[in-house]
């Protein structure tokens, strides 16, 4: 299962993605935590140095393309592929397993977890490039992604409505939007909602900083149904962000609902693989002709295997 955590800045959706990626891990479950977020503070958030971070997966583009690409036979060659380039028959799918090579090479352990990032901006990108030439690398190793039951993503995306640059917001089971209780964050709910819409995307939203029933009565009235639940001052996050980490039993009660409630909502997801699928080859079209078949000289829709569709039902076809 997928979630991402989306919000405005300063809304408390990085700090938000590590409590819910270290409940994961204290449950027992299998869990990828990834910072697709410009600010790369996930790591931090789950109590790991500087020094301590994986090698950044959008640094990497050239061996990631060419091991996903595999014999598949409608990509020749890495060059031709980008971010949407969809999996199909001899492409080699990426697993939450510690010995797969995407995890094993851009990926680190942390308290049960393991951590990804997409990487920060280097002088080199400063005034050439954008931040989405990383997080491509994501949507290219979501796609290829075989996810089992009782698995977990957790991403922490970029901030405000700037996903929808991309195909990558459709690549989860829920979004969460993480909100606090001002007209700002309402906002930005909102213009999530209105891009989203005509794509099959699971919206709920988490109260941030509620303090009390006017806070949480006004989500409530601004959202409506959307509203899943709501997290308020944390003693527990302040000490786990000095890096004094206690268990998760000693959270405070309110809040470890609500994590009990998000985690609810996500296993209630039955994802549709075949649904998942069209969504990446729609992307995949759409890119192909407003950009990328010019750029590269070739039509990139040949890459799309019209039997194939990525899921168990492969699996066990390989």
């Amino acid at each position: 299962m997928r979630i991402a955590f989306v919000g405005k800045g300063g809304s408390g959706k990085t700090t938000l993605a590590a409590l819910f990626t270290r409940y994961l891990a204290e449950l027992g479950r299998p869990v990828l935590a990834v910072d697709a977020d410009i600010n790369q503070h996930l790591g931090q958030a789950l109590g790991l140095s500087e020094a301590q971070a994986p090698r950044a997966l959008g640094s990497d583009l050239p061996w990631l393309k060419n091991h996903l690409r595999g014999d598949n036979p409608r990509v020749p060659s890495a060059d031709v592929m980008i971010k949407t380039t969809p999996p199909g028959r001899g492409s080699r799918t990426a697993r939450l397993d510690p010995s797969d090579e995407v995890l094993a090479r851009h990926s680190v352990a942390s308290g049960g977890a393991r951590l990804m990032v997409t990487g920060e901006f280097d002088s080199e990108d400063i005034g050439v490039s954008c931040y989405h030439s990383k997080t491509g690398a994501v949507e290219l190793y979501l796609n290829h992604l075989h996810d089992g039951p009782g698995e977990y993503v957790v991403v922490d995306m970029t901030a405000g409505a700037d996903a929808f640059a991309s195909g990558l917001f459709t690549r989860f089971d829920l979004t969460v939007l993480v909100s606090e209780p001002t007209r700002r964050g309402v906002g930005v709910f909102r213009q999530y909602q209105a891009n989203a819409e005509g794509h099959p995307l699971e919206l709920r939203v988490v109260g941030n900083k509620v303090t009390d029933s006017t806070d949480e009565d006004y989500l409530r009235g601004q959202v409506g149904s959307a509203l899943l639940a709501t997290v308020g001052h944390s003693s527990w996050v302040r000490a786990a962000e000095r890096g004094e980490v206690e268990p998760m039993s000693a959270l405070e009660p309110h809040n470890r609902a609500a994590l009990d409630t998000i985690l609810a909502e996500l296993d209630a997801v039955d994802r549709d693989w075949a649904a998942y699928h069209r969504g990446t080859l729609e992307f995949h079209r759409r890119n192909a002709q407003a950009w990328a078949n010019q750029s590269l000289g070739t039509d990139l829709t040949t890459q799309i295997d019209p039997d194939y569709v990525p899921g168990p039902a492969a699996e066990l076809a390989v």
